[in-house]
């Protein structure tokens, strides 16, 4: 038993193991490492970080295993293998738990987690220094916090993945809080890479791209996020993200095209904390 298990004694409710996937957060992983001292076990599966990413996370007290990064639902899948408990709740590095998220966490954990194989809870991402509160943002509910034993990351979507359990899930009180974007450019190029990720997943499934997708999807998707659910109310931040969400969906209608049409798209490299493109 390691020195962060040993305050869950026998008898006690059932402890938590957090599972966090990783490639060069230097920069966003201690924060995140922070936010979970309530957990028993910090699992880190990072994929050969060139940064100071696996120093920090072992001073910090994480088990860390490198393995090479194979896509998104496979690393944190096995992620959530290596954990010493069942009870298992999945992070990026650039995401934290807010202070009522834990709370209500350590609320249910209190009852042994009765009737549930897994919680949601709502994603708020801080973009650029506001934090998101309307339009497509918010609120992003996820399932991150379940019982191994019930379910995983399954299927085979590498992209935009997601936990499915067999049970019941109930939804927790709290944010768990998000800083997806370093810069501007920064979330351009993730933008570009899932919507790459994404059109070869669908074509793959057979989907086609279409004149009325390509025309409409962009506009959809601003006017949904913008006017419809309210992202006006978030100023120009709102507008920013509203707009890069609308060109995301304008670059993916393209590459489908494109792969329709035998013109290869290339899908750059990637790994580690690059989940959530809320859009």
């Amino acid at each position: 038993m390691n020195a962060s298990s040993e305050k869950f004694a026998s008898g006690s409710p059932p402890p938590i193991s957090a599972c966090i996937i990783t490639f060069n957060e230097a920069d966003r992983i201690g924060d995140c490492l922070a936010s979970l001292s309530f957990c028993a076990e910090i699992i880190v599966v990072d994929s050969y970080s060139t940064d100071a990413t696996v120093a920090i996370a072992r001073a910090m007290g994480a088990k860390v295993l490198q393995r090479r990064f194979d896509g998104y639902r496979s690393q944190k899948q096995f992620a959530v293998e290596q954990a010493s408990h069942d009870w298992v709740l999945c992070l990026d590095a650039d995401e934290r738990v807010g202070d009522e998220l834990r709370a209500s966490i350590e609320a249910a954990r209190t009852t042994n987690f009765k009737g549930a194989a897994g919680y949601r809870c709502t994603l708020m991402s801080n973009y650029f220094g506001r934090f998101l509160r309307h339009g497509n943002a918010y609120p992003n509910r996820l399932m991150r916090f379940f019982d191994r034993r019930r379910g995983g990351w399954r299927g085979q979507r590498e992209v935009h993945e997601s936990v499915s359990v067999d049970g019941p899930v109930l939804t927790l009180a709290g944010d768990l809080i998000h800083y997806p974007y370093r810069s501007l450019q920064h979330q351009l190029t993730k933008t570009e890479r899932y919507a790459r990720m994404m059109a070869e997943h669908d074509f793959a499934r057979g989907k086609r791209a279409s004149l009325h997708k390509l025309v409409l999807s962009p506009f959809w998707r601003f006017w949904r996020g913008y006017l419809l659910r309210g992202g006006f109310l978030d100023g120009w931040h709102g507008l920013v993200y509203a707009y890069v969400g609308a060109n995301y969906a304008r670059q993916k209608a393209i590459m489908l095209w494109l792969l329709q049409n035998g013109q290869p798209v290339t899908t750059p490299p990637a790994a580690g904390s690059v989940e959530a493109l809320d859009v």
